[in-house]
């Protein structure tokens, strides 16, 4: 059996690394860009510290912000409609995970038309082409859409988000500059650090996990664990950490997938619009504890990563339950709830029978019966 593995073909690191944009359009002969951003963005001047280095370069470009939190099917096929209409040959998607699962799904219909019907591209579509290029510029950090070979989209219709898998779509160029993600808020900065957080735990343990996943999650958990809270407080250097952090998280999740904590959050998130990264977190210590007894040493080296003393006298409960512990601790500290307090009884079943039916469910170490999922989202009420 083999394993592969896949990264974009350049990415830039550190402050000021959003200076690399205009000689990446030059060199690559892009004619005009889709800036593809969100409304906030552009609101707080974000989008403009890009933009204003294409007005300086004289590079031609329109900007497509029609993208909400959990972006829908709506936001991409008006963003292919967009793309169409400006004949770009590149786009720049400047956000976080919404940003850029929106451009990734315009991209991939740009190049592979006969996959306009946005629900087509569910799981591992077959798609022939490489999208149309992306220089991905992120703007938080936790999602690291701008290292994977995923998106996920909302189908406002049917009250349910879906995944998609295709190698077609990662951005030929990522920017990870922390100066900017500097505006980010307290609340955001906290739900995108723990969903970056749980992509490295659940990425760590996940069925696919082997040597060089492993060698990117354990120091994505380090790196988060020692910066989430300075990040929260706007500490230039907590800022920096969660910027790298989230970025080496997603090089191993992209490639040997998630578990069931991610199914989870994605049903919640379409049914009652919660924020992707604190339903990953309400989640996380509940997963753990789910998945604990298939974790073999694993939870120990978790705890090592997030600070925990005197693991090697811990016996194997104990290690387990601090790791465990510390996420907890970690996730009250950046202020996210423990609670979902929207969940109704009534949606119960439909919300684990969609968790069981989403594409990272299969990557979870235990496999998750109808009555482990109830029992999980019971104990999120």
């Amino acid at each position: 059996m083999s394993n592969r593995f896949m990264l974009n073909e350049t990415s830039y690191h550190g402050h000021g690394a959003i200076e690399n944009i205009v000689p990446e359009v030059k060199a690559r002969g892009f004619k005009k860009i889709l800036v593809c951003t969100d409304p906030d963005l552009i609101k707080f001047g974000v989008t403009g510290k890009v933009t204003a280095l294409l007005d300086e370069a004289k590079i031609a470009y329109e900007v497509y912000s029609d993208i909400k939190a959990n972006p829908t099917i709506e936001n991409v096929v008006h963003g292919v409609e967009a793309c169409k209409k400006a004949e770009a040959d590149a786009i720049i998607a400047i956000g976080g995970g919404s940003a850029m699962d929106t451009s990734k799904a315009i991209a991939i219909i740009i190049t592979n038309p006969e996959f306009a019907d946005v629900r087509s591209l569910e799981g591992v579509a077959p798609t022939k082409k490489p999208c149309l290029p992306i220089i991905a510029v992120a703007t938080t950090a936790g999602t690291a859409a701008e290292v994977t070979i995923n998106y996920v989209i909302t189908d406002v219709e049917k009250k349910r988000k879906f995944v998609c898998v295709d190698p077609h779509d990662m951005p030929v160029v990522a920017i990870v500059d922390p100066d900017m993600m500097a505006s980010m808020p307290k609340g955001l900065t906290a739900s995108t650090g723990m969903d970056a957080l749980t992509h490295a735990i659940e990425g760590y343990i996940t069925r696919g996990a082997w040597e060089m996943s492993d060698m990117f999650h354990i120091k994505a958990i380090e790196i988060i664990g020692r910066s989430l809270r300075g990040a929260v407080a706007n500490d230039p250097d907590g800022r920096e950490g969660m910027a790298l952090g989230q970025y080496i998280a997603g090089m191993g999740f992209s490639n040997v997938g998630l578990g069931i904590d991610h199914s989870m959050a994605h049903t919640l998130s379409a049914y009652y619009d919660v924020p992707h990264g604190v339903a990953c977190a309400m989640l996380l210590p509940i997963a753990m504890e789910y998945n604990k007894d298939v974790s073999g040493t694993k939870y120990a080296d978790i705890a090592r990563a997030l600070g925990v003393k005197g693991v090697d006298a811990m016996s194997q409960e104990e290690y387990r339950q601090a790791a465990i512990d510390a996420v907890k601790q970690l996730s009250v500290d950046v202020g996210i709830p423990t609670k979902c307090e929207k969940i109704r009884e009534e949606d119960l079943m439909s919300l684990a029978k969609d968790a069981l039916a989403d594409a990272c469910c299969p990557g979870n170490p235990r496999v998750a019966t109808l009555e482990d999922v109830l029992a999980m989202f019971r104990k999120l009420m």
